[in-house]
């Protein structure tokens, strides 16, 4: 990526959480809002704070960002920030369990929702840095009904009905945030050029999970490709046409998250 996105260093280690030195927690009870939370101090506590609550049947949690770039690119963010979630659930499921994205923002383990991250900046010009981003997680765990279906469990029958360990979320954040920090390492090395291959790598037809035709699974689409402004493009064969899907847009409303209840849609 052109720019850093800074987490602030030589902060200590959280007692209650086995995070590398560049993060600090804040833990909130079971009623608590990780993202809501985060939001609200992120102006006076800075980058490298990460909000966790302490759910048995969600992972809840999100970090505060400061980008070093204008608005407009620094929601680029959601890339790496997605890119290590990935990475952070293929690390505790078995290896042939398939970690999957819905653009931008939603996560599958095996075409099953289990949830997703969000955004969140602070109103302002879209060609000046924002003074903070937040990058929040919420991932089901397991369900709270009796009778569901397998596919809308899928985290907890690769952790509980294989023989696994149960999944503490504070597992799933501690393994996040030392792959959020390879995954900006990757973008100021490589650039972000390398950060969108490694997130388009996950990137699943939406269509046949969903149940409908999403931008991009397409079946005349011959590629797609994430722009300078993390933008998706959906490339066509015969015509030569390039359709664009805004990020902005599809970050004002999480497609993964029921309004309702406020944990991923079933």
């Amino acid at each position: 990526m052109p720019t850093e996105i800074k987490i602030r260093r030589g902060a200590p280690i959280s007692p209650g959480l086995d995070l590398p030195p560049p993060f600090r927690a804040v833990t909130l009870r079971e009623v608590g809002d990780a993202f809501a939370h985060a939001v609200a101090i992120a102006a006076e506590e800075g980058a490298g704070t990460l909000v966790h609550v302490g759910r048995f049947d969600l992972a809840e949690f999100a970090v505060v960002l400061e980008p070093d770039e204008p608005l407009r690119t620094a929601r680029r963010a959601i890339y790496p920030g997605m890119c290590a979630l990935g990475d952070a659930l293929a690390a505790i499921a078995p290896p042939n369990k398939a970690i999957s994205f819905d653009w931008p923002d939603a996560v599958r383990v095996d075409g099953g929702l289990v949830g997703g991250a969000r955004l969140a900046w602070p109103p302002g010009d879209q060609d000046e840095p924002p003074p903070w981003l937040v990058f929040g997680v919420m991932i089901r765990l397991v369900t709270m009904g009796e009778g569901d279906e397998p596919s809308l469990r899928p985290l907890a029958a690769v952790l509980d009905d294989e023989g696994g360990s149960t999944l503490d979320g504070r597992v799933l954040a501690a393994h996040f945030a030392r792959h959020l920090m390879a995954a900006f390492d990757t973008g100021q090395e490589k650039g972000f050029g390398e950060v969108a291959r490694n997130y388009l790598s996950r990137l699943a037809p939406a269509g046949a999970e969903l149940g409908k035709a999403g931008p991009a699974d397409r079946p005349d689409a011959i590629r797609r490709d994430i722009d300078h402004e993390g933008n998706l493009l959906i490339r066509y064969p015969d015509t030569g046409k390039v359709e664009r899907h805004p990020l902005a847009g599809a970050l004002a409303a999480p497609s993964w998250l029921d309004p309702v209840s406020g944990a991923p849609r079933r």
